[in-house]
């Protein structure tokens, strides 16, 4: 469908064309949108893949605190996301503190709900007595399936668009510009991503997880992770348009503030990744049949 799309609109695509919609479907007062549904998926498949890493030996916790931990991750996401975005990127919403409430109308930071998440994991490995690091190394290797399905929640409701592009790829998304102005092909920046934060960060916190032994070095993977997220978020932001509310300010003429944020990430996954071996002992596992040295 895409391919005739393209030489149709002489090498752009408009986005009205792919026939995409916000919602999946409206029954009376109920909608059900596509971002919430992304939510929904990224946190059941993550959940379902979690299991799949519990049952290989060194687990830092059994099965029955999967449970419980989605919980507590899900209040971390939620509430850190709502957070972080308010503090982050619209510190005005304070002023207005009903409107922080209105989670239907969108604005969610993913750096606010990692660390709300973060928060959410130590608060239930010290009521279960269980070692935070190694949780969150296991975490971080379920956390690009929601990363996947929220940036192509982003791309179905044609925001988060790309700066002006002329690639044979570019889209042209609805009201970029103000009425009366020519809409310019953007960068797609919403699939870059996908592709990145989701789909490649999961191939390597995979590869790193199952084919070396990571696993019993903690931090190790949570180091990849914050690693291999903060570069691949750094970069796509040279293609993504900056936020509105920062327009003609340092975050958008200089560097912007999803780059700015990922700064720490970058520097504190050097730091677990070089310093894991130090921190590699003898693991009894809590669920498994096998110790390793």
């Amino acid at each position: 469908m895409i391919l005739p799309m393209l030489a149709a609109a002489g090498g752009h695509i408009r986005f009205e064309e792919l026939g995409l919609h916000p919602d999946v479907f409206s029954i009376g007062f109920f909608t059900l949108r596509w971002y919430s549904l992304a939510y929904i998926a990224g946190i059941v498949i993550g959940w379902w893949y979690l299991l799949k890493l519990l049952d290989q030996p060194g687990a830092p916790m059994a099965r029955r605190h999967a449970d419980d931990l989605v919980f507590y991750a899900t209040l971390g996401i939620i509430l850190g996301g709502r957070i972080g975005y308010v503090l982050f990127y619209a510190p005005d919403m304070l002023l207005h503190p009903l409107r922080i409430l209105r989670l239907w109308d969108g604005g969610m930071s993913f750096h606010g709900g990692a660390i709300g998440t973060s928060i959410a994991i130590i608060l239930f490995a010290r009521k279960n007595g269980l070692n935070w690091l190694r949780i969150h190394d296991y975490v971080a290797c379920v956390v690009p399936f929601g990363l996947f399905f929220g940036r192509l929640a982003n791309f179905v409701n044609g925001e988060l668009w790309g700066k002006p592009a002329d690639v044979p790829w570019a889209i042209v998304f609805e009201r970029t510009v103000p009425a009366g102005f020519a809409e310019p092909a953007r960068h797609p920046s919403q699939l870059y991503e996908a592709g990145l934060e989701g789909l490649a960060l999961f191939a390597l916190l995979w590869f790193v997880f199952w084919r070396t032994k990571a696993r019993y070095e903690p931090g190790r993977l949570v180091g990849v992770f914050l690693l291999g997220y903060g570069l691949a978020r750094f970069f796509v932001e040279f293609f993504r348009e900056p936020d509105s509310q920062f327009a003609g300010t340092f975050f958008a003429t200089t560097i912007h503030m999803g780059q700015v944020l990922c700064v720490p990430m970058i520097i504190g996954g050097l730091y677990l990744i070089v310093t894991a071996p130090g921190r590699r002992q003898r693991v009894e596992p809590i669920a498994g049949a096998q110790s390793v040295a």
